[in-house]
């Protein structure tokens, strides 16, 4: 029962990222700028570029998405947004306890967590909440997780790999139970060091 669902959810995430990804390319459709932020306009901010690559399956087609981002708050509350290379905002993600909402050129949908938001929107739970720790070199506090060497750990289902943690630039690849080829890899560079 478990796996039919992940191929629905796989299937609703190909439809997402066919929407998203050529507007991260594109640049043509931008999210309107709006209070979004307000609310946390002195929390703290982290910038600079990712990219996701999802391998295809058997039920989904890959993608691979680049695009600048914008994360702030925290993770209980935050926010992150995504712009196309040519600057346009594409997409809003925001999140509080009990909530989460997607904001992009097509619409608003809301969510009752951040994980149920992105497992529909990529076909795989995306730790935005752990980033936050994530992108200063270490494990989220509010998870079990694992050192695999004196560069990295595993959490959430993700192996995190620091090597080039002082040129501000992790990986974390998403384990296949399998043992097979990483259901998810993300690549994220900072503009600049994250303050502690």
């Amino acid at each position: 029962m478990r796996r039919r669902q992940f191929s629905a959810g796989a299937l609703r995430a190909a439809g997402a990222l066919a929407v998203l990804g050529p507007a991260l390319l594109a640049g043509c459709s931008s999210v309107p700028k709006g209070p979004g932020a307000a609310a946390l306009a002195d929390a703290p901010r982290l910038t600079g570029k990712f990219g996701l690559i999802v391998p295809p399956t058997a039920s989904q087609r890959g993608q691979n998405v680049n695009a600048s981002f914008e994360l702030l708050g925290d993770p209980r509350r935050g926010q992150l947004e995504m712009s196309s290379p040519m600057g346009s905002l594409v997409a809003r993600v925001s999140w509080q306890p009990g909530s989460a909402w997607l904001k992009t050129p097509d619409g608003d949908r809301a969510y009752d967590d951040i994980d149920a938001l992105t497992q529909e929107l990529l076909g795989e739970t995306l730790p935005l909440q752990a980033l936050f720790d994530w992108l200063r070199g270490r494990p989220w506090p509010q998870a079990p997780s694992r050192a695999i060497s004196e560069q990295g750990f595993q959490q959430l289902g993700w192996q995190v790999d620091l090597r080039r943690f002082a040129d501000q630039l992790i990986s974390a690849q998403r384990l296949n139970p399998n043992g097979a080829e990483p259901l998810a890899t993300l690549r994220l560079k900072l503009d600049a060091p994250a303050s502690p």
